[in-house]
């Protein structure tokens, strides 16, 4: 227990201290996230979570305070292979295929084929892969993707201590207090983000975790368990696909259309939208450590896809999209959101001040030259009939007009 208190700090300052140094860097290197607009925000920020947690978790084993077992070691290993894979597509550009891919190869060297069987095994490997792509999804607004990774990493944790899995639930602690110190740097507005390498990392050691502690259950409480686990990371990507492929669009092409946009849209800020994400996933989380652990029934999931599959079809009619399925501009970094009709408006204000313009011109000029009124737009006044502005007044000396 003092262990797991001690690594847990460890951990946390760890990661808020790597990730203020690796801002610097990446700010000095230009390694900014492409998707931000308004503000460049540097990347780097999981690379502080993946070694602040790989660090802390194998100073256990090397100092034998908490040994990590041939399985977890794997785990971690594996996880931090998909990290550096992840780390190159920061730094360069690289096809969402070869992630994928190298995601697949990194968790079938984690199942435990011998205790699941060979279709279990490759279901679990397929759902680690979408799981870690999905968290990649949950990277679009500041401070969304840790906190749904801290609530996940205690709802696995809880449930591999169910297990008895002491050194699986001490690197869920880790990584649960390392996202926390990196949360201090990524709340809105973030001055550094998380960036493939952290969201990968996070979403597939969790994954794989989850995989792990329910080895050895039935197939369909096992499903039941590691979605609640994971609903909101499956809900947002579920509703990407969807709407991508209802608006004919590629589905790897990216777009203002996740749960943050769409909510975004609907009037909520930055930081209400990260809390409000946050308490469904913690609702969720723990309805499947509760299930895990035997409390209650598996029959309690159902409200969790009940509730989301309410708030994908509602979600689904939050209009993100212009023309031909084209996005609407929406700038992404502080939570800001550029639309079409922001610019409309902009533009009539800006008409408006135009028109104002012209007609202190016009006030101006009346009293010099007749002929600069055609020139502002207005009409020239009458030159004779009836009294007018800035004619001269009875017993009034006229302007003297110079040639």
């Amino acid at each position: 227990m003092l262990y797991g208190i001690v690594t847990a700090i460890t951990a946390l300052l760890a990661a808020a201290a790597l990730s203020a140094l690796l801002r610097v860097l990446a700010l000095r290197l230009g390694l900014v996230d492409r998707r931000r607009r308004l503000r460049p925000v540097p990347l780097l920020g999981g690379l502080a979570v993946v070694v602040s947690t790989c660090l802390v978790a194998a100073a256990g084993g090397w100092t034998g305070a908490a040994p990590l077992s041939a399985p977890v070691g794997r785990l971690l290993a594996a996880g931090a292979g998909v990290a550096v894979l992840g780390l190159v597509a920061d730094v360069w550009r690289i096809r969402t295929r070869l992630l994928l891919v190298g995601t697949v190869v990194a968790a079938a060297v984690v199942v435990p084929y011998d205790e699941t069987g060979l279709p279990m095994g490759i279901a679990s490997v397929a759902w680690i892969a979408c799981v870690a792509a999905a968290f990649r999804g949950l990277d679009h607004a500041d401070g969304l993707a840790g906190t749904v990774g801290v609530l996940t990493a205690f709802g696995a944790g809880a449930c591999a201590a169910v297990e008895m899995m002491d050194d699986l639930a001490v690197l869920l602690s880790v990584l649960a207090a390392a996202l926390t110190g990196f949360l201090m740097h990524n709340w809105h507005p973030a001055r550094i983000a998380f960036g493939a390498c952290g969201s990968l990392f996070t979403g597939f050691v969790l994954a794989s975790a989850a995989v792990l502690t329910r080895t050895g259950y039935d197939a369909l409480s096992t499903a039941a368990v590691l979605f609640a686990l994971t609903a909101v990371a499956s809900v947002d990507a579920v509703l990407v696909v969807l709407s991508r492929r209802l608006a004919g669009r590629p589905v790897q092409r990216r777009g203002p259309d996740h749960l943050a946009h769409r909510l975004r849209r609907l009037g909520l800020t930055g930081p209400g939208t990260t809390v409000l994400l946050g308490v469904g996933a913690f609702a969720a989380v723990l309805v499947g450590a509760l299930v895990h652990a035997g409390w209650i029934g598996r029959d309690a999931v159902l409200w969790v896809a009940g509730a989301s599959l309410l708030a994908v079809l509602g979600l689904l009619r939050v209009r993100v999209y212009g023309p031909r399925g084209r996005p609407e501009r929406v700038t992404q970094g502080a939570y800001a959101t550029q639309t079409h009709t922001t610019r409309t408006h902009a533009t009539q204000n800006h008409t408006t001040r135009t028109a104002r313009g012209r007609a202190a011109a016009d006030v101006y000029d009346t009293r010099s030259r007749a002929r600069v009124r055609k020139d502002v737009g207005l009409p020239a006044p009458p030159r004779s009939g009836g009294p007018r502005s800035g004619a001269p007044q009875s017993g009034a000396r006229a302007p003297v007009r110079s040639t």
